[in-house]
């Protein structure tokens, strides 16, 4: 099997491309870009994608998600996904840079919003009928103004992009009626648990030894991930080494000894025990079942 791709806004459009942002009309996008955005792939940027018509399958890293008219998703780098239409979409898709944010709202991070504030938090809605224009006319906007070369473009871009992604964080908290509000402190360390759980889950599976290396105690992490995420932090662990686990399984062409390595298991049976308790397969019956594009 072919390894998962990553792809770069640099490879969209690179005449039109500022290399830090990208944005199309959905149905030219997937037409111009039909050979890989069907595949399995990864980007190394942020991405938003609104469908106002079509409907299929969405699969982001092994949860598949409905596409209907309304559908709001979005992806962090790094996050695997392919697209499965049953009905031509319509609608628009942007991708951007952390830097391209982050340059122009110094004191904001895209992790403040729910969207990207997690890994675990969900990635999409669907958005109500009466809904759906507010969001579609950022997205046109941004559109709009990607393909013209007008006085501070980016500016504008940047400006209307922050607009659309308070507004999204409204209707989150309208879909998600037990969002409540979260401790910004909270947000940083979930964050920097998740960068440092990226860094180490290969070779380490103990909150403690996360726990230790954020400089708290393993009893306070756990508080912070039950709030935010309502998980424990060894339950973030063992959920980043699945997923890890899952993608080696399908798009690796190492044997299941190997990945089991890999991940930090010496014994491969004791990482096809762990699999299963929290997949219900094996990894060769998951391998052997999982049909990709």
């Amino acid at each position: 099997m072919k390894p998962v791709i990553v792809l770069n806004i640099e490879q969209f459009e690179q005449e039109e491309s500022l290399t830090d942002f990208y944005s199309n009309d959905l149905s030219l996008h997937l037409k111009k870009n039909a050979d890989i955005i069907h595949k399995p792939h990864k980007h190394d940027f942020f991405l938003c994608v609104l469908f106002t018509k079509g409907t299929g399958k969405h699969e982001i890293d092994f949860n598949s998600y409905s596409v209907n008219p309304g559908s709001l998703f979005f992806l962090k780098p790094g996050q695997t996904h392919s697209w499965e239409f049953d009905t031509a979409p319509s609608g628009y898709i942007f991708f951007h840079t952390q830097a391209f944010y982050e340059f122009f709202f110094s004191k904001g991070k895209l992790s403040s919003f729910p969207f990207y504030n997690s890994y675990n938090n969900a990635s999409t809605i669907t958005l109500r009928p009466q809904e759906l224009p507010l969001i579609a006319k950022y997205f046109n906007e941004i559109n709009t103004e990607f393909h013209q070369n007008a006085l501070y473009k980016k500016q504008k871009m940047a400006s209307l992009l922050n607009l659309l992604y308070i507004d999204a964080t409204r209707l989150f908290s309208n879909f998600e009626s037990e969002m409540k509000p979260l401790s910004p402190t909270y947000l940083q360390t979930l964050e920097a648990l998740e960068n440092t759980i990226e860094q180490h889950y290969r070779t380490e599976k103990s909150a403690k030894f996360f726990a230790d290396k954020l400089h708290i105690s393993t009893k306070h992490l756990n508080r912070i991930t039950k709030s935010t995420l309502n998980k424990t932090t060894t339950e973030l662990i063992n959920e980043r080494v699945l997923l890890e686990a899952k993608r080696l399984i399908v798009y690796s062409k190492e044997s299941l000894t190997t990945i089991s390595e890999i991940l930090g298991y010496d014994d491969y049976a004791y990482f096809s025990r762990v699999f299963k308790l929290k997949t219900n397969t094996t990894p060769l019956e998951f391998k052997k079942n999982y049909r990709h594009l």
